[in-house]
């Protein structure tokens, strides 16, 4: 199965895999536009939320937009999706993302553009 695991000891927080993602995604270099998302905590490191390909949401999309690819890794289907959010909802470790813009959900695909930025190597595809 293929999935992007986060190291988070190794994070920075330079925000590099954000905009790698976003411009994967959709051209822009925009942290918002991410399907990866690095918080600082209080006492000090910083959290990297990315899905693990779990599949849970996939069972609750009532419009069949979410998949597992043979490799294991979850597929959001844009042209499918109704944006009814359902899948961010139920997602249990809060690795699907909403944005505005776009009406529907910003979910990793573990396509790797963020590993490819990640300057201390806290991020590694996973197979």
């Amino acid at each position: 199965m293929k999935r992007l695991a986060a190291d988070s000891k190794k994070c920075s927080g330079c925000g590099a895999c954000e905009l790698a993602c976003s411009k994967a995604l959709f051209k822009v270099e925009d942290r918002e536009k991410s399907a990866i998302r690095i918080t600082a905590r209080d006492e000090g490191g910083f959290d990297i939320a990315v899905c693990d390909q779990c599949g849970d949401c996939v069972w609750m999309c009532s419009a069949i937009a979410l998949s597992i690819a043979p490799n294991g890794v979850v597929r959001l289907n844009r042209k499918a999706c109704v944006g009814c959010l359902i899948c961010i909802g139920e997602c249990m470790r809060n690795y699907i993302f909403y944005n505005d813009e776009f009406q529907t959900p910003l979910k990793c695909s573990a396509c790797g553009m963020c590993v490819k930025s990640c300057p201390t190597g806290a991020l590694k595809i996973k197979e």
